[in-house]
């Protein structure tokens, strides 16, 4: 790891950021886990479901790491080309068929198909594509992110209700992070790309100059996200 501005930046800038695997960041980020354990309560999930679909799963890591699986067939979409590939590779083993897919509705699949449907930290949930493919009694469970506001929550539950699914379990998490130097925000900024959706290097080299300085005279940046569970069912 360098330790001038432009080494730090340099190095996090090369850096692949496919797939939702935060390991680069050891020793030089850390952030709070919500309490609930997404990754155990999907896996209870997934081992009483017949059809289960994980939506936007990423390089499929958290899928990965689940060791149940669904009785019929397990599906994961995902947009970004060296996700999918990455999910290909991390999901072979557990017979889940990952489906290219752009994010933007239709989604591939027929009405009333899965009886499991999640997503962690989807871009955007279409409540209405959830719903569709949901069967009845089916249950979307999901851990989303509410980057701007308290608001996100609420605003998913009106979402959901407008798709005609209930909601039945929602929870909210404030998690603290702390960044030790430059190149770890600017990683975490090209990953986690909703938390600054237009975020390059060239166009926020000032902000990130004066982050840099500020780390280096009164040490870690602390920041705070927001994380949400929700849990809702087709009638």
């Amino acid at each position: 790891m360098g330790d001038t501005f432009e080494e730090l930046i340099a190095e996090a800038s090369e850096v692949d950021v496919a797939g939702w695997d935060f390991s680069w960041l050891d020793g030089r980020a850390t952030e709070e886990r919500p309490p609930w354990g997404y990754q155990k309560l999907i896996g209870e999930k997934i081992g009483r479901a017949a059809l289960a679909l994980d939506i936007q799963t990423g390089g499929g890591e958290v899928l990965a790491g689940v060791p149940q699986q669904a009785s019929k067939a397990m599906v994961a979409t995902e947009s970004w080309p060296p996700n999918v590939r990455r999910a290909q590779e991390n999901l072979r083993e557990k017979g889940v068929i990952v489906v290219a897919d752009e994010d933007d509705p239709p989604l591939p699949f027929a009405d009333g198909t899965f009886d499991l449907v999640t997503s962690r930290h989807p871009v955007e949930a279409h409540w209405d594509e959830i719903a569709r493919v949901l069967a009845p009694g089916g249950t979307y469970f999901s851990q989303q992110v509410g980057p701007d506001s308290g608001h996100e929550p609420e605003l998913a539950r009106a979402e959901a209700d407008a798709a005609g699914l209930e909601v039945v379990d929602l929870r909210t998490a404030e998690l603290r992070m702390e960044f030790f130097d430059v190149g770890a925000m600017v990683y975490f900024l090209r990953k986690v790309i909703w938390f600054v959706p237009d975020f390059t290097v060239e166009k926020y080299h000032g902000q990130l100059k004066a982050l840099h300085e500020r780390i280096q005279a009164s040490g870690p940046f602390i920041a705070y996200s927001r994380r949400f569970l929700i849990q809702a069912r087709k009638p």
